[in-house]
């Protein structure tokens, strides 16, 4: 009796030891997964940051917090306006970041960054994965699996420059490139809004002031048109250039009227304008040309 009871005694413990052994498994699961989302950083408004510090510090003794939440509070501050300043001088403002650790040893850590915001009205997001390998004192990053999503429907021109630099991995030129290319959008959507509420018997903008054409159409000319086409080109090295030219659109008996040349010639003049004069001056020259000067 005494030598059953022994086995079933030992085959109870070995139950018990596998069934500590799965916990320890499941817990050790857990604590991966929670130093994943401690990880995990979304930049909010001030709000919300405060609330975030307000339930930390409510942890603590009652007479430290006021304490702990005032620093806290006041270091949060100095970093949300070194972050102003950043956003004034960069342009770039940031809405979130996301970063998961894919793999963690004494020497190398790699993780996967998600980067979301906007440069004026053009908004981004950026994948990649960051690997940080140690050598000695010193610290190696790469960059790797670069993927860069946005909204291209409008941005023909740029979207070989993002294939370029997804190839290249290069961030920085991403960010400075972007920003190039945004002030040359903000330059033109600012001139055609100011030549569509300075003639707006002439001026029409088809598609929005963000878009790339102007129309200039006289009343008592129905039918006759120029287009200022100002496109933003931008090439795979991230050289980003204004290109502005001036179309025309003529019923087959007007062109009747004219010489083939005065009518052909038109774009060719338009240049010289925008050598000599400028972007602003040569359109409004054409603006005053089309318009008779009823509008001045």
């Amino acid at each position: 009796m005494m030598e059953k009871m022994s086995e079933e005694n030992i085959e109870d413990v070995r139950v018990l030891e596998a069934q500590i052994e799965n916990l320890q498994a499941e817990v050790a699961a857990l604590q991966r997964q929670q130093q994943d989302n401690h990880k995990d950083i979304t930049f909010h408004l001030r709000g919300h940051i405060q609330d975030a510090m307000s339930y930390v510090c409510g942890q603590k003794q009652a007479g430290e917090k006021e304490k702990v939440l005032s620093k806290l509070t006041e270091e949060v501050e100095e970093l949300e306006e070194d972050l102003k300043r950043q956003t004034q001088m960069n342009g770039i403002s940031l809405n979130s970041c996301t970063t998961k650790t894919l793999q963690s040893s004494g020497r190398q850590l790699v993780q996967q960054l998600c980067v979301s915001g906007h440069c004026s009205e053009l908004v981004f997001q950026v994948e990649f994965q960051l690997s940080e390998v140690k050598k000695g004192q010193r610290s190696e990053r790469t960059i790797s699996d670069l993927n860069v999503v946005m909204d291209t429907s409008d941005l023909q021109n740029f979207s070989s420059f993002l294939s370029g630099v997804e190839e290249s991995r290069d961030l920085l030129l991403f960010f400075r490139t972007l920003r190039t290319f945004s002030d040359r959008c903000d330059d033109r959507r600012r001139t055609f809004q100011h030549f569509q509420e300075k003639y707006p018997s002439v001026v029409s903008l088809p598609g929005g002031c963000r878009s790339a054409v102007m129309t200039l159409n006289h009343p008592e000319l129905p039918g006759c048109v120029l287009f200022v086409h100002w496109s933003v080109e931008v090439s795979r090295e991230g050289r980003v250039t204004p290109k502005i030219e001036l179309l025309t659109k003529i019923p087959e008996k007007a062109l009747q009227l004219f010489p083939s040349q005065a009518v052909s010639g038109a774009a060719e003049a338009f240049q010289s304008l925008l050598r000599i004069l400028g972007p602003e001056a040569a359109v409004e020259s054409v603006i005053m040309a089309v318009s008779l000067s009823q509008d001045t």
